[in-house]
């Protein structure tokens, strides 16, 4: 167990899953943009596209944060909004597990 309480194991787990919700929510952002960029008739459709877009940015840094000390937090998050199954998981000690199957539910 290393200092910050996970595992060489859970770690590669966490890191996996991590990636795996990120690269869906981009993915699923990557469609939305394109289909608001082909509704563009005048200029205030641009702007409200760069508003959009500087409001997933803010929102995307913040609750992509890998630091394990705010793991089980972001996990909870993105299970919570259905960018990560908890069966992805697997492989966390269940204390962990718990605790973001916990935090998900409220």
């Amino acid at each position: 167990m290393s200092e910050t309480g996970w595992s060489n194991f859970e770690e590669t787990v966490a890191q996996e899953a991590f990636d795996k919700a990120y690269q869906r929510e981009i993915a699923a952002l990557i469609e939305e943009v394109r289909a608001q960029a082909s509704a563009i008739a005048e200029i205030k459709d641009m702007w409200v596209l760069h508003d959009f877009l500087s409001a997933r940015r803010h929102d995307l840094d913040g609750k992509y944060e890998y630091r394990n000390s705010v793991l089980i937090f972001v996990f909870a998050r993105l299970v919570k909004e259905g960018w990560l199954n908890i069966k992805e998981l697997e492989g966390l000690d269940k204390d962990k597990l718990a605790k973001i199957v916990a935090l998900a539910r409220m």
